[in-house]
């Protein structure tokens, strides 16, 4: 009787277990991930409509779908004084416009891919709802890209307009006729555009008001008018009311070739600034003033004094850019004063425009800082130098760097030893001012590659003009052979007038700058190994840089163009590249930067 109970639970163990293993065995997995972006299904009015009267309109979905990123996404084309007032219920879209519409004007409400579904956040490209207030759907279209003067690289948050009125004033003073936003490439298009004659220009819009009303916003502009009609449109867009399921709005798929053949090529700058004026003004340290101007002051000079003083109290030491001028007390009196009121004399833009010398009386405080808790050594004075690695490159000098102004050092008390490791050899070495900075000297020698040194500088050999001193010090180095380096050599074609060429790490940061007036190949000699990107500035006014763009004067910024390819260097040789710098403004997709 047991065993046959035993042996029945048993078996109804063993099928619980079976069932178990199947009903496992059959779990739902909930199926492929849905890829499928959402579908318009339907719309009140019609996606298209001529003749519309109302201040709103719905879109219906077949699914449920969110917004994403709406305030940055979403434009309208022409713009409305107003945002439009955007929410969802269910599956429909509702956008409400309390104010009144132009007469006879086709209106696009742009929402690129802002519109996506609910659960797996699948966008819906390109999605735009049409309608117009007259007879007829506006149906040309612009297309074209965008993109930062000087790395050709696009920017963010770009607005592309359209001016019907053409006067030089109105991208200042009006609100655009039609407004787009280029996408992550600097590719643009517009449609539902009115034919007729536009000035067409590019803004990024930091006071978010359609207008370039600031000096410092960035801003395009072609150096024509545009005429947009049916027999040049580039791309033209729908001309009839869309189906009740339209890929974006019923037109076909704007393909990446077709952009990058665009009609018009725009190219972003920030205009140089104009008006004078003294910046900031700061006191960082007990002897240390500085003043910050806009502009250099060139032959207008800077002027500044402190009542009661002698001009020996103090020094003057503009940064190599003018703008930023370093006055280093020098009197102890001077230094110990916790305010100094200064007096400086600066190039100032008056409200008429003109440049006149101002005269102002700054206060300069110096706060000194709270002493901490816990005491702790005064940080000694330290020198650096440009030894990177124990090595340096053959003609290379060595710059030893001060925080604060050097006084003359002692060149009695400073070694050059050329060394095998055991003897020391004792040589003769040269030591000069940097012209440039008062922080700054240069040691050089007749140094032999692969051949190993030491500079010994004893202890108050170098020293600043505060009677600070450094400890002694050693700076050993070897001078690197140059076959541990590479060159690259540049063939120049089409090279006319000047020319800027510039060599950039992989990240464009720039390593040097080689001038070029039409004559021979372009060198870069001593690269360490490794990836580098080439750039060329057409130097229109030959000020041997890249100048900006001035739309108040009708000037372009410069043109630059890259090398088509990363160039890889090997040491120990001649790396020989060919170029055709005909082209202007030109920059392979494989040399964008990732962002």
């Amino acid at each position: 009787m047991r065993l046959r109970a035993f042996l029945c639970c048993g078996g109804i163990i063993l099928v619980s277990l079976a069932l178990a293993a199947c009903a496992k065995r059959a779990t739902p997995t909930g199926g492929p991930k849905d890829e499928k972006p959402p579908v318009m299904v339907g719309s009140e009015p019609e996606n298209g409509t001529t003749n519309f009267k109302g201040n709103s309109f719905i879109v219906t979905f077949d699914e449920y779908v969110s917004l994403n990123q709406l305030n940055e996404k979403f434009m309208v084309s022409p713009p409305l004084e107003k945002r439009p007032n955007i929410y969802l219920r269910g599956k429909n879209l509702h956008v409400d416009f309390p104010e009144q519409l132009k007469d006879s004007t086709t209106y696009t409400f742009y929402f690129q891919d802002a519109v996506r579904d609910l659960n797996e956040g699948n966008p819906y490209n390109n999605f735009q709802f049409v309608f117009s207030t007259g007879n007829v759907l506006d149906s040309l279209s612009v297309t074209g890209n965008i993109l930062m003067a000087s790395d050709l690289e696009a920017g963010e948050n770009v607005l592309v307009m359209l001016y019907s009125n053409t006067a030089d004033s109105a991208p200042r003073k009006l609100i655009p006729d039609y407004i787009t936003l280029a996408d992550h490439r600097g590719q643009f298009r517009i449609d539902n555009i009115k034919g007729g004659k536009y000035r067409i220009n590019g803004l990024i819009d930091i006071n978010n008001n359609k207008k370039y009303d600031l000096s410092d916003e960035i801003f395009a502009f072609a150096d024509t008018i545009i005429n947009i009609n049916s027999w040049d449109n580039y791309i033209p867009a729908v001309t009839t009311k869309v189906d009740s399921v339209p890929t974006g709005l019923g037109m076909k798929a704007v393909t990446d070739t077709s952009l990058n053949k665009g009609q018009f090529s725009l190219y972003l700058f920030t205009a140089p600034p104009k008006t004078r004026y003294l910046k900031s003004s700061d006191r960082s340290e007990s002897y240390l003033l500085s003043y910050i101007l806009s502009l250099p002051p060139d032959s207008l000079n800077f002027g500044f004094r402190i009542d009661g003083t002698d001009e020996g109290d103090y020094f003057l030491e503009p940064n190599q850019a003018g703008d930023t001028i370093l006055v280093w007390l020098q009197d102890t009196t001077l230094i110990s004063k916790q305010l100094i009121e200064s007096i400086v004399e600066y190039p100032f833009t008056d409200s008429t425009g003109a440049v006149v010398l101002k005269t102002d009386t700054i206060p300069m405080r110096y706060i000194v800082p709270r002493a901490p808790r816990i005491s702790s050594q005064q940080n000694p004075y330290k020198i650096n130098n440009s030894v990177v690695n124990g090595t340096i490159k053959p003609g290379q000098e060595i710059a030893v760097i001060s925080p604060t102004p050097f006084r003359t050092p002692d060149t009695s008390r400073i070694r050059l030893y050329e060394t095998d490791g055991k003897e020391r050899k004792m040589i003769a070495y040269s030591v000069r001012k940097d012209t440039t900075s008062s922080r700054r000297y240069f040691i050089s020698g007749s140094f032999t590659e692969e051949t190993r040194y030491v500079i010994i500088a004893d202890s108050g050999s170098f020293g600043s003009i505060y009677g600070e001193t450094a400890d002694s010090l050693g700076i050993p180095f070897t001078v690197r052979p140059r076959g541990s380096f590479g060159n690259l050599i540049l063939n120049i074609s089409n090279g006319e007038g000047d020319l800027v060429f510039q060599l950039l790490d992989e990240k464009e940061k720039l390593l040097a700058t080689r001038r070029y007036s039409g004559k021979g190949n372009v060198q870069f000699r001593l690269l360490e190994k490794g990836k580098y990107k080439l750039r060329v500035i057409y130097d229109l006014n030959g000020d041997g840089k890249w100048t900006t763009g001035d739309y108040d004067l009708g000037i372009q910024p410069e043109p630059v163009s890259y090398l088509g390819k990363i160039v890889d260097i090997m040491v120990n040789w001649d790396n020989q590249e060919s170029w055709d710098v005909g082209d202007r403004n030109v920059k392979s997709a494989d040399l964008k930067l990732k962002k």
